[in-house]
């Protein structure tokens, strides 16, 4: 199953007070692995940026001034998205400034039924712990290392990791089909193969360095195969 594991940064916290997406980062999966397709932007929001939104992920006017408005993205970001569920944390949020700025720009919204939000699944999952994505990380051994502040990129690439380990952990990436699992490990159509037994000499010298060796040891396992080397798995002549 295809889904997109998204994440954004804004001016602020709510479209209805005229604030706007800045950035936006989307990252693929399929059965819950990576395929390394992603769609990472950036949007000129046509007002000034907060000081107290720049602090967070440190995204400036400078830096946006030649960026291109939401508009002009947005035919690309809705076919990244496709039909597919839309994995994020505390999704709504994300959801919200996404569908005022594609409305904005005469796009249908995204429906709520689409959102995969992974705060209630770690909610569900962990009752009475931290849920923020950086508790989430430190919980499941995932590197923070390259999050010195908050950006869609890097939190989309981090929630991706966090998202397989709530529904199940990295062994849900190898799932498979039905039926598929069996038949790769059914034998061969045809008769059973055989395999001819198989003798090798041990030079004398090599049998007395052994035998002396054993010699050392309390009840040793060896002494009783070498007196009886036909009672392993039925060959002869094995030590």
């Amino acid at each position: 199953m295809r889904e997109i594991v998204l994440d954004t940064e804004t001016t602020g916290l709510d479209p209805r007070e005229g604030h706007r997406l800045v950035e936006l980062a989307a990252v693929e999966l399929r059965g819950r692995m990576p395929t390394g397709a992603t769609l990472h932007l950036h949007f000129n929001p046509g007002r000034p940026m907060p000081p107290e939104a720049e602090r967070v992920h440190g995204l400036s006017d400078a830096f946006l001034a030649d960026k291109p408005p939401f508009a002009a993205c947005a035919d690309e970001i809705l076919a990244f998205l496709g039909d597919s569920p839309i994995v994020a944390h505390n999704a709504r949020f994300d959801w919200q400034f996404l569908n005022a700025e594609l409305v904005a720009a005469g796009r249908p919204p995204i429906p709520e039924e689409r959102l995969v939000d992974t705060l209630d699944l770690a909610r569900a999952r962990l009752p009475g712990a931290k849920h923020s994505l950086d508790a989430l990380c430190q919980r499941f051994g995932i590197d923070l290392s390259r999050r010195v502040k908050h950006g869609a990129m890097i939190d989309t690439e981090l929630l991706a990791r966090v998202y397989v380990e709530l529904t199940g952990g990295r062994q849900m990436g190898f799932d498979l089909e039905p039926g598929l699992l069996e038949a790769a490990v059914a034998p061969p159509p045809g008769p059973a193969r055989t395999w001819p037994v198989r003798h090798f000499e041990v030079p004398e010298a090599e049998r007395l360095r052994h035998r002396a060796f054993v010699a050392q040891m309390a009840n040793p396992l060896w002494a009783a195969l070498e007196a009886a080397p036909a009672a392993v798995d039925g060959r002869e002549g094995v030590s």
